[in-house]
């Protein structure tokens, strides 16, 4: 089930209020074209910033998917196919002229795929493993829509992937960590965004954005390639 709720408040970084850094941005920097609406499909309340900081319109649900896979899947195939999932599981409520953007983020490390940590002790063994090393961080975007002529559902998928190298961590940081910031909605079981990026991060190749699970310039030329700028 899907509960719809607008986006009617920016985060405080960008409400161009008082005291705000952003103060100069005005909100939307576009109207939505005719009876146009965009979805975002996500609990994660990062995207749903990410998105607001493109200063354009949108409603934000949750949606209950299926996020299994095949085992035969590896690396970039991952997200790509379970925010595709995520798109599908939405399809019976998509109406038309409305467009709706579904995300997955995964962490590679080792030829091993870390996910959201289940508890304290999985993410213990992914941060254990994350230590010392370069992991690669994909997050597929899928935005869909309804065809004009037969009301079909039609998908586009993209994806990006950022190498984030980590230093060591000792026990005690991870355990801080851990017991401070409880990063059991994260994939790889840490945020970038977070103490842990502060302390750990040494190196990054590509979007930090898309280390925060929405690489947002993928998602602003895939709006403009739509009209939506």
């Amino acid at each position: 089930m899907a509960n719809s709720q607008p986006n009617t408040n920016l985060p405080p970084s960008l409400d161009g209020g008082k005291g705000s850094a952003q103060s100069d941005c005005r909100w939307p920097f576009v109207e939505l074209p005719g009876e146009r609406l965009i979805i975002l499909g996500s609990q994660s309340p990062r995207r749903r910033e990410l998105l607001a900081a493109l200063h354009i319109p949108f409603t934000a649900v949750s949606i209950e998917a299926d996020e299994s896979f095949p085992d035969d899947l590896k690396e970039a195939d991952i997200p790509i196919y379970i925010s595709r999932a995520k798109a599908r599981a939405y399809e019976e409520r998509l109406r038309d002229k409305q467009l709706l953007i579904t995300s997955d983020t995964i962490v590679w490390c080792d030829k091993h795929m870390l996910g959201k940590p289940h508890d304290e002790d999985e993410a213990r063994r992914m941060l254990r493993l994350l230590s010392g090393k370069t992991h690669r961080v994909y997050t597929a975007v899928t935005f869909a829509e309804r065809m004009p002529d037969s009301q079909a559902l039609a998908l586009e998928t993209v994806v990006d992937s950022t190498d984030v190298t980590f230093r060591e961590l000792t026990e005690t940081e991870i355990e801080y960590y851990i017991s401070t910031c409880r990063p059991f909605d994260k994939a790889g079981a840490y945020g970038i965004q977070e103490w842990i990026g502060y302390v750990a991060c040494t190196g990054i190749n590509g979007s930090y954005f898309n280390v925060m699970g929405f690489p947002v310039h993928m998602v602003y030329d895939q709006l403009k390639k739509r009209g939506f700028f």
